[in-house]
């Protein structure tokens, strides 16, 4: 069964910086393709970023680019979500999603992806 487990999120002053993380187990890290999303309270959940399976083709929401950066171990089968230039409307839960499948590119819809976390916090303060 995989599994998919996040953390680092936490309260954070605007303009601070958070490293999120998501460790995934349970089939080889290498055969999934990487999502990053956030919901915000009373919105819809939105993509923030994406990455390949080998991590050398990379895809960010619009209101993320240019400050976020997504990552992946795959010796470590974790993936991460670095946030900098943090500001309220950032606040959220984020959540880790996977997708099986050869493909070498990366997805930025939710329905692509079958498996999910659980979600972590991030809230950003004024």
């Amino acid at each position: 069964q995989v599994q998919l487990v996040e953390s680092g999120g936490e309260l954070v002053q605007a303009g601070g910086s958070l490293r999120l993380s998501c460790t995934v187990s349970g089939r080889r890290f290498s055969d999934y393709s990487m999502g990053w999303f956030r919901q915000a309270p009373g919105k819809e959940r939105d993509f923030a970023a994406a990455i390949s399976r080998s991590g050398d083709s990379t895809n960010y929401a619009d209101s993320v680019k240019g400050r976020f950066t997504i990552s992946r171990d795959n010796a470590k089968n974790t993936v991460y979500l670095q946030m900098n230039s943090l500001n309220p409307v950032d606040t959220a839960t984020y959540y880790c999603a996977a997708a099986l499948g050869s493909y070498s590119g990366t997805f930025t819809r939710d329905y692509q992806y079958s498996y999910w976390g659980q979600g972590t916090q991030v809230t950003v303060s004024s």
